[in-house]
């Protein structure tokens, strides 16, 4: 069902804020936060692109911008810079984020027109941001095993999804490995989601679906959205599984044929998901 049906050029980063029992999502080229929670819905825009957040506080957010990671009030708007985000290449924005188990922040950036090679992998953890894997195009695909001893991520042009080990404060403690392969289907993963069994659910841009896969790699089963460009799941309570949804990269024709492109979804009952962890200032 359409959870939400305000079009986003570029849907991503929805995170279910489990004190304000509301969804937030970004629309990351019209430079604003959406939101849809029991008081109703919300929008703040910002002077740039936005696109992943974590939850703070029962008022607060993290959230990442192009140039910098923040913490924001949404009743007041009020916000206060931590650290800036690679903010000395303007070419670059913030793409796909997710809080880890331990508290921290990775976030991922790329080119602002997918330039091959702009972006990295981010962690920020207790006042410290370190980049952790240079090199990557289209950064997608954060999320953490419920025990917290390993992290996803992707490259979406390599069509491969990454894992890596990490210690006890979550930093890594090996070499990302490929963990699955999805090259020889065409499929190219963009935003996922690990639920409380362990199951990963990964948005397939193009493809309509979230996918979920076991932790061998073997696809377990998918849930199917009217828009072809699925671009990032989140859990809610109760099993809600939200899809946020893009209208880029579609014509006229497209767009006339999946009239529901770029809205935020929801499908009741798909599993059972982690409550999304709290980042740690």
């Amino acid at each position: 069902m359409i959870f939400d049906d305000r079009p986003c050029t570029l849907g991503e980063g929805p995170l279910w804020h489990p004190g304000r029992d509301a969804l937030f999502w970004f629309d990351i080229v019209n430079r604003r936060m959406l939101s849809r929670g029991p008081d109703g819905t919300g929008q703040w825009d910002f002077a740039e692109m936005v696109s992943a957040a974590g939850w703070v506080d029962d008022e607060s957010l993290l959230i990442a911008s192009e140039t910098s990671l923040f913490h924001f009030d949404p009743a007041t708007a009020a916000r206060r810079d931590l650290c800036a985000l690679d903010a000395e290449d303007r070419r670059t924005r913030s793409n796909d984020g997710r809080a880890d188990p331990q508290g921290g922040f990775w976030i991922g950036t790329m080119g602002k027109n997918a330039e091959p090679g702009l972006g990295a992998i981010w962690r920020w953890y207790r006042g410290t941001l370190r980049r952790l894997y240079p090199g990557i195009t289209i950064s997608n695909a954060i999320c953490f095993a419920p025990d917290g001893r390993t992290a996803h991520f992707t490259d979406t042009v390599t069509a491969r999804v990454m894992r890596v080990p990490l210690d006890a404060e979550g930093w890594p403690a090996g070499q990302p490995q490929v963990f699955l392969d999805l090259s020889g289907e065409g499929l190219n993963p963009d935003g996922a989601v690990v639920d409380a069994d362990g199951l990963i659910w990964i948005a397939e841009w193009g493809a309509a679906r979230v996918a979920a896969y076991a932790p061998d790699g073997s696809r377990v089963r998918s849930v199917s959205f009217d828009a072809p460009h699925t671009s990032c799941p989140a859990f809610g309570p109760d099993g809600t599984l939200f899809c946020t949804t893009a209208l880029q990269g579609m014509g006229a024709g497209d767009r006339a044929r999946f009239p529901d492109a770029g809205k935020t979804f929801a499908a009741a009952a798909v599993a059972r998901g982690q409550t999304e962890h709290r980042v740690i200032l």
